[in-house]
């Protein structure tokens, strides 16, 4: 069963068109990989379905349920939240704060939201940091809180916007392991990323946009192989 369904969506800033009648859809408990060269428009689609631009044409539908029209912080709490490629953490308050922040969204209680935190913190392994100023994090444990407050909405739907990038090999693992580990608890989540070799790992089925457009659409296999990907990503053979 798809919980997320893309139906057309073009989003235009004047005549430029950062993306054009792109469609698919997410099913339920699946990892999607979304990728495509810099400039492809994933993290334009990204916002179009999050409620940060509103589509200029198409609609998105997750759980449903229509989501034109509605603000981020109320597609957050019909389950659909999102992390960024940079990373802002509140570094004046300590890790389990900046989670507590995510968890508010669910309750009133700062007991409760304290303990959702605490929770989500053992899940991203950074328990043992909660006492600490989260602007003291290196890059790679700051990626994993981003992904912490995120889960402590108690999303449906979770959209990784290149939650590797900057990091090196023993970090990223560190995140394929997190992201492999909240897909057994059934979460399903979207993934944009250029490290090909851990998309392939991650995905059950991968979207690729080449300027905007949806350029292909298939299993890891299918996508590797295929030859308009191929010039996408390397260019056209001389």
């Amino acid at each position: 069963m798809a919980i997320l369904e893309i139906h057309h969506v073009s989003k235009f800033f004047g005549g430029l068109a950062a993306n054009s009648d792109v469609s698919f859809s997410v099913e339920e408990g699946t990892i999607m990989g979304l990728i495509g060269p810099n400039g492809a428009g994933k993290t334009t689609l990204f916002n179009c379905i999050t409620g940060y631009y509103p589509p200029s044409k198409g609609e998105v539908v997750f759980d449903g349920r229509k989501m034109n029209g509605l603000d981020p912080d109320a597609v957050c709490r019909l389950g659909m939240v999102r992390t960024w490629q940079k990373v802002r953490p509140l570094t004046n308050l300590s890790v389990l704060d900046n989670v507590m922040v995510g968890a508010l969204c669910r309750t009133h209680s700062l007991k409760t939201a304290r303990r959702v935190a605490m929770d989500q913190l053992h899940v991203v392994r950074l328990a043992e940091k909660a006492g600490m100023l989260a602007g003291a994090l290196p890059i790679g444990e700051r990626k994993r809180l981003e992904v912490a407050r995120a889960l402590a909405t108690k999303p449906k739907l979770l959209l990784l916007d290149e939650v590797m990038g900057g990091l090196n090999p023993a970090e990223s693992e560190e995140i394929i392991r997190l992201i492999l580990d909240i897909r057994i608890e059934g979460l399903t989540q979207m993934v944009i990323e250029h490290d090909m070799k851990a998309i392939m790992r991650l995905s059950d089925r991968i979207v690729v946009l080449n300027s905007g457009e949806k350029l292909a659409e298939g299993n890891p296999h299918e996508i590797v192989g295929n030859p308009q990907v191929i010039e996408a990503y390397l260019g056209p053979e001389q």
